[in-house]
């Protein structure tokens, strides 16, 4: 996929799953890799596909436009903390690359949402401060941010000027305490300094969110969700005590073994089976499953934030075709055609 932006034509991987036929809208998940990797070698690592082809949603993973430590490898050039010379505009690249997809292909306007990795996680926080509202609900793997990191009376904390997000947005973020890149305590890099649970909160008053966070903790993960704030939006949070700055991986599955009692002549043993207590979540967490999860609940007692109306564009082709008519016929999109292609583009497969 082509993406024009800041007067310069840009790249962007995208998945398709097999069950999408053109006429009915979808969903789309846009993926923002970290810094010194790649589109595709984020979705291999995020496994966005594998969760789009089995839920039957669109995967966009977009390209930073810095250089990344290696041939084919790319960074972020975020505003107002990594932004270096030659660096693109990324706000505009990530707003043309909606506007693109909403054109190519037949896209829900109201479920386009969004998920980074690292310096891509760190790239989504600047775009949503900077009021854009292209996004249903977010999420970040070691990477929320909520404005660009002062030092006041001795403290790091985010510039509140810097950041005016368009309306409270539902958000998914995970952490690790281990993490050393982006420690989870606040510190590092001068990009980073000041602490993940400050991101948190911060984001609860910028989405006007009430309770404490219903905390729970299983397995050593722990979890957190406001789940009352402004507009529907939700904060919901996963703290890995073990998590370095990995993208946390689903545990294979554990099974009790009980050793069964010998018959003997005189007796039969018997064993009675120890049913421990249900956990208060589920602590095996693949994020970009549990992130659709959270994107995808929209009933009245579990609400996303509602995304705004698409904003018309013209055009001429099947594509515009499609995106005009999705907004206005609800579910359906008219004159599409099948896309056969799962996943476009090639990249380096062992991006870090």
């Amino acid at each position: 996929m082509t993406i024009e932006a800041d007067g310069v034509a840009r790249s962007a991987v995208y998945f398709i799953p097999s069950s999408y036929t053109g006429k009915d809208k979808v969903a789309v998940v846009f993926d923002l890799h970290g810094s010194h990797s790649n589109p595709e070698a984020q979705l291999n690592r995020s496994s966005w596909d594998k969760v789009a082809e089995k839920n039957g949603f669109i995967v966009v993973a977009l390209q930073g436009s810095l250089p990344g430590s290696s041939t084919g490898t790319y960074a972020w050039n975020v505003p107002f903390v990594t932004e270096q010379k030659g660096g693109l505009d990324e706000i505009e690249y990530i707003e043309e690359a909606v506007q693109e997809t909403k054109e190519d292909f037949c896209v829900d306007p109201a479920r386009i949402y969004a998920s980074g990795y690292s310096g891509g996680g760190r790239m989504l926080s600047a775009f949503l401060c900077s009021g854009h509202d292209e996004f249903a609900a977010a999420g970040f793997v070691h990477s929320l941010r909520a404005g660009r990191p002062v030092e006041t009376g001795g403290k790091w904390g985010p510039e509140k000027a810097n950041c005016s997000p368009a309306r409270p947005i539902s958000i998914m973020a995970f952490a690790g305490v281990k993490d050393e890149a982006n420690p989870y305590a606040g510190g590092g890099k001068p990009y980073w300094q000041y602490s993940f649970n400050t991101a948190i909160q911060r984001w609860t008053e910028l989405d006007g969110c009430t309770g404490n966070g219903d905390v729970k903790t299983t397995e050593g993960v722990t979890f957190s969700l406001y789940g009352t704030c402004k507009n529907g939006a939700r904060i919901a949070s996963y703290v890995f005590a073990d998590g370095t700055h990995d993208w946390p991986k689903p545990a294979p599955a554990t099974e009790a073994v009980m050793a069964a009692a010998k018959d003997s002549a005189a007796s039969v043993t018997k064993v009675a089976a120890v049913v421990p207590a249900k956990p208060a979540f589920d602590a095996n967490v693949d994020p970009a499953s549990r992130m659709w999860e959270f994107f995808g609940k929209a009933d009245s007692t579990d609400v996303i934030a509602t995304a705004a109306p698409a904003k018309a564009k013209s055009g001429t082709g099947v594509a515009s075709d499609c995106a005009t008519e999705a907004e206005l016929q609800g579910t359906t999109c008219e004159n599409s055609q099948p896309i056969n292609m799962r996943r476009s583009g090639q990249g380096v497969q062992d991006a870090l």
